[in-house]
This record gives C-alpha cells, sequence and structure tokens, in this order.
C-alpha cells in the first residue's frame, strides 16, 4: 500500500473518551472510529487486522472438521420466544418489528437458528456428528459500553455449533474445539488462562472461558500456581477453614449506638470483621430473604441464585423488609423471622458478633448452636489467600478478557426446538449440542493490551496490517524515492505485505506514525541510500541495523 494515496491518518492526541489502552491507540492509529457508544466503524487498518484473526480461526476450525455458514443478523423472535431467552436476555436484545408487525430481533447469539439448519440434515443417529460456525456481527444493548472494542453493542464473533448422538460423542466435539482454540489463541500469541465459568443465559452442563489476562479486564481469575486449578470469581469455590476455639463464651447483647455497618460495629466493639457476621435485607424473586456472611467477606449473587434455584437477587425495600422482625443495620440471624441462608463459613466461627434484631444492639459471643437458619451453602466471593480447593495452597487472583468460551450446552436447545433423532432402535432421542464462541474484536483489544509501548502498538508479525514499512526519509530526494520504490516492488513480488510511506512528511512524523500502528519491520530510506545502504529496525526488539537493499530484501522474504 502506498500511503500518500490512500485512506490512511493517525491522531497527535490521545483519544478523549476511550478508557482503555486497547481502545485508544486502535482509535488514535486509525483502525476504528467509534459512531456512538459500543459502535465502531472498521476502518482499513483494522479490518485488515481482522481479516488475519479471522484467517487464523478458520483454518483450525476448518481442520476440526467444522463447516462454514452465514445466519442472518436479522431473526424472528418466536426462536427466541421458544428457547425462554427471549426473556433471559430482557434489555440486552434489541427488538423491532417489520412492517407487518411481526416481532424481529438482532441476533445476540445464534443457537436456535444453528438448531434449526441442523433439523435439515439430521433425521438419524447415522447423520452425526454435524460441526457448522460463523463468523458473524452480533448484537446487545449493553447498558454500559465501555473500554474499546472489549464491551460494546455491535461486535463479530465466531460462533460453532456441534451436534452429537450422545454425551459421550459431545464430549468428543467438545474435545476437539477445545484443542482448536488453544491453538488459535496460541497461534495469536495471547498469554491466556482457560477458567470454568457460569454458563449464564446459555444454560447447559459446562461453560470454560479463554481469558486473556490483562489488568483492563473485567473478569477477576482466580487460580493456584500449585496446581491447574482456574475458576472465574463467580465461581470459584470457598474452602472452609475450622477456627480453633478453646471455649464457648455465654451470649450476651450489648449496645451498639449509631453502628449500622459492620465496620462501625466492629470499631466501636474493637472487635475483628473476621469475627463477625452481617446481614443482606434481599428480595429472591419476590421472597423477602436475609442472607448472613462473615464480616470482611463479600457476598455472590450468583452463588446465591443457584443455590435458591431463583433468577435474580436485588435489595428489599422497606414495605419487604416490614414483613420480619429484621432492623436494617442491627439483623442477625438469632430470632429472625424470616427466611435465613447462612454462609456455610459462619457455622465454622465461634464466639462473634452479630446483629441482635433490635435497634442499637448486637450480640457478641454467638455460636453456630445459636442459630437457626433454612438454607446453607457457599455465598460468597474467595479472597486472595483462600486456600485451593484442590491442592490447598494459596489462591492468587488476576485480570482477565473473555475472548473465547466453550459450551456443553446438552439438550436443552435441542428439547426446546424440537431437533430430534432415531436411534438404532427407531426410538426419538435428542440432540446433544455444544457451543463455542470467539470475540474478535475482544481478541485484538486483547492483544493491543498484552502488546504495547508509549509509542504505540507492537502487533504480532502474523496479525500485523503490513508485515514492513518502506520509509523514505525525503520523497524529493529522487535516489530515496528510487530505492524506496525498487524495494517497494520487490518485497510486493515477493509476497511480503509492504507499506510505502510516500506521503510529503518529516521523518519523524514518518517514524512515530508506523510505531504507533505497530508496523513490525521497518526500512529507512536515508542518506546512505546512494550506496545502496538501507536502515532495519525491528518495532518489539528495537533492534537497528544496515542493510543493502539485496540483503533487506532477502531477510525480509
Amino acid at each position: 500500500m502506498r500511503l500518500k494515496d490512500s485512506y490512511f491518518y493517525t491522531l497527535r492526541e490521545d483519544a478523549r473518551d476511550e478508557d482503555s489502552v486497547s481502545g485508544n491507540l486502535l482509535v488514535k492509529g486509525g483502525f476504528i472510529k467509534k459512531t456512538s457508544a459500543g459502535v465502531y466503524m472498521m476502518l482499513p487498518l483494522g479490518l485488515r487486522v481482522q481479516a488475519k484473526v479471522e484467517e487464523i480461526i478458520r483454518k483450525y476450525m476448518n481442520e476440526a472438521g467444522s463447516q462454514e455458514v452465514r445466519m442472518p443478523a436479522l431473526i424472528a423472535a418466536d426462536y427466541y420466544e421458544k428457547s425462554g431467552r427471549l426473556k433471559n436476555f430482557g434489555p440486552d436484545l434489541f427488538k423491532l418489528k417489520d412492517r407487518s408487525g411481526k416481532d424481529m430481533v438482532l441476533g445476540p447469539t445464534h443457537e436456535e437458528l444453528f438448531a434449526v439448519a441442523a433439523k435439515s440434515v439430521i433425521r438419524s443417529y447415522k447423520d452425526m456428528p454435524v460441526s457448522i460456525y460463523q463468523i458473524q456481527s452480533k448484537y446487545r444493548d449493553e447498558p454500559r459500553a465501555r473500554f474499546g472494542l472489549i464491551r460494546v453493542k455491535e461486535f463479530v464473533m465466531k460462533d460453532s455449533y456441534t451436534f452429537d448422538r450422545d454425551e459421550a460423542a459431545l464430549d468428543v466435539a467438545y474435545g476437539k474445539m477445545f484443542e482448536a482454540y488453544k491453538k488459535i489463541f496460541n497461534e495469536l500469541g495471547l498469554n491466556y488462562r482457560i477458567v470454568k465459568a457460569d454458563t449464564g443465559m446459555m444454560g447447559g452442563l459446562l461453560s470454560e472461558e479463554f481469558q486473556a489476562v490483562t489488568e483492563i479486564g473485567e473478569d477477576r481469575i482466580v487460580y493456584c500456581e500449585g496446581c491447574d486449578y482456574s475458576r472465574n470469581e463467580e465461581v470459584a469455590e470457598t474452602v472452609v477453614q475450622e477456627v480453633p476455639c478453646a471455649e464457648e463464651l455465654p451470649l450476651q447483647e450489648v449496645a451498639t449506638p449509631h453502628c449500622e455497618s459492620i465496620q462501625d460495629v466492629c470499631e466501636y466493639l474493637h472487635a475483628d470483621p473476621k469475627n463477625s457476621v452481617k446481614a443482606l435485607l434481599m428480595k429472591a424473586d419476590e421472597e423477602f430473604v436475609v442472607f448472613f456472611i462473615r464480616g470482611d467477606r463479600e457476598f455472590n449473587e450468583l452463588k446465591a441464585c443457584k443455590l435458591l434455584g431463583v433468577k435474580e437477587i436485588g435489595f428489599a425495600d422497606d414495605a419487604l423488609i416490614a414483613t420480619s422482625n429484621a432492623v436494617p443495620g442491627y439483623t442477625g440471624p438469632i430470632g429472625l423471622n424470616a427466611k435465613i441462608v447462612i454462609d456455610r463459613e459462619v457455622l465454622a466461627m465461634h464466639n462473634f458478633v452479630c446483629g441482635a434484631n433490635k435497634e442499637g444492639f448486637h450480640y457478641i459471643n454467638a455460636n453456630p448452636k445459636d442459630l437457626h437458619y433454612d438454607v446453607c451453602g457457599d455465598i460468597i466471593n474467595v479472597q486472595e489467600g483462600d486456600i485451593c480447593p484442590v491442592c490447598g495452597k494459596p489462591l492468587k487472583f488476576t485480570h482477565g478478557i473473555e475472548v473465547g468460551n466453550t459450551f456443553k450446552l446438552g439438550t436443552k436447545y435441542a428439547d426446546a426446538l424440537d431437533l430430534t433423532y432415531l436411534d438404532a432402535s427407531n426410538k426419538a432421542q435428542s440432540v446433544w449440542m455444544g457451543s463455542y464462541g470467539i470475540g474478535l474484536g475482544r481478541t485484538i483489544a486483547a492483544v493491543v493490551e498484552q502488546n504495547n509501548d508509549e509509542h504505540g502498538i507492537i502487533w504480532p508479525v502474523n496479525i500485523a496490517p503490513y508485515k514492513v514499512a518502506v520509509v523514505p526519509v525525503n520523497m524529493k530526494d529522487e535516489t530515496q524515492k528510487a530505492v524506496a520504490e525498487k524495494v517497494y516492488q520487490e518485497l510486493t513480488a515477493a509476497g511480503v505485505e509492504v507499506l510505502l510511506d510516500d506521503r510529503e512528511e518529516r521523518a519523524g512524523v514518518k517514524f512515530n506514525d508506523m510505531e504507533l500502528i505497530g508496523i513490525p519491520y521497518r526500512l529507512t530510506v536515508g542518506r546512505k541510500a546512494a550506496e545502496g545502504i538501507l536502515e532495519f529496525k525491528d518495532r518489539r526488539s528495537g533492534e537497528s541495523k544496515e542493510f543493502t537493499v539485496e540483503e533487506a530484501v532477502a531477510f525480509l522474504k
């Protein structure tokens, strides 16, 4: 590409409304441009990078025996109604009507349509396995679009689906896709972790995430260096550690005036928050429920929903609280007339502080024998330093961007959409499905988050928009101009993706732009051009050396 007559621009200043390194650099380098919150143009350089990521994905999808298709983005809402996801997606789903009044949606993901497509080919157990995939735009009305391409309303995803006769066959198909994903992310050079996660609105038997490790990541990853344990924080199990107690002391009610938070209570009583129990007055679907956890712990809403089998948990209003004797700021698990859910860690505590259900008062020296509860389970987030449930070593935390996910869906969508086959006994059985996604924009953003410096992006060679930049220092110098043209032509003829910066700009501007957009190799055609000498620079290592024209072309080939 010759820059002078091409669509190319860069920004001299940081993008004002980008809150991530990758978002800023991709906008600043002219790869993408925001049109509204969570919606971006993909410009020529960005599209070249995306096409290369797609190429790598296709290579390993095809190698795994999957065939490419293309589904519509505009979908009749009936399909999501049948699967139950029209309601589950809630306000995240873009809904519209066509001119005849028919309800339509912009596809957030395509399990339903892939199941419909599978019905056309699957009649018997002999018709499986089947594996198909697409690379296509998805739409979700994110309430808080942010971090550039990481959380957006319109995005390109590779989603693939496998169809099998039973769980054992699904395991085989899942294993193939899992290995393909590792090959894809390894080839992209990402530093990633594979973590167990919640199946969420997708449902099914198992969810695993490929998390690119980076501080900007919205997900917290819990891992152990002593074994291969790795989980998304939302599903990481806590291990209860018994605290030795010499003697249980008698329960005692004490005054705690104006102490409504657990922090205030513990400071007033000179107690360790780890030896206190706090209450969360919540609404679980339509029921009033009080959850009790250790004072220094964080409540895990997802775990609590699963424990109770409810869809949503939120804070209770005054009217709901009034149906009990709970006193906000002073609620405790002793003598409370409401549904009580207690974290299992509380049952290992001794002589702890808790509310007395009486304004201005708490109990000290409460013990498990004093408690009455309806449900007990793991309803808290793990903390750094908690012990690993597999090997017992301390857990560590890092942040990640979810770039890929894999799901064992089981028969959920097959049952909803009547996707069946006849087995060897001529009996109708439900098809077992797997679902596998990769977010292309997120993957590109994650690569940039992991590969940048103060000058700009450092693209891995295999997905850089161009591999080599040929930069003549002075376009008015006929010798430099001729040598640059010769190198450009020879590299192009050799199949090397090369960019010629033939703009009439100062050398410093050209060098800065090439570093900003992350071209892996730069050939500078300067004062020694008349001698046939070029300066070669490696963007990643910063290494510079001199080459003859012939050496440079041979090396880059």
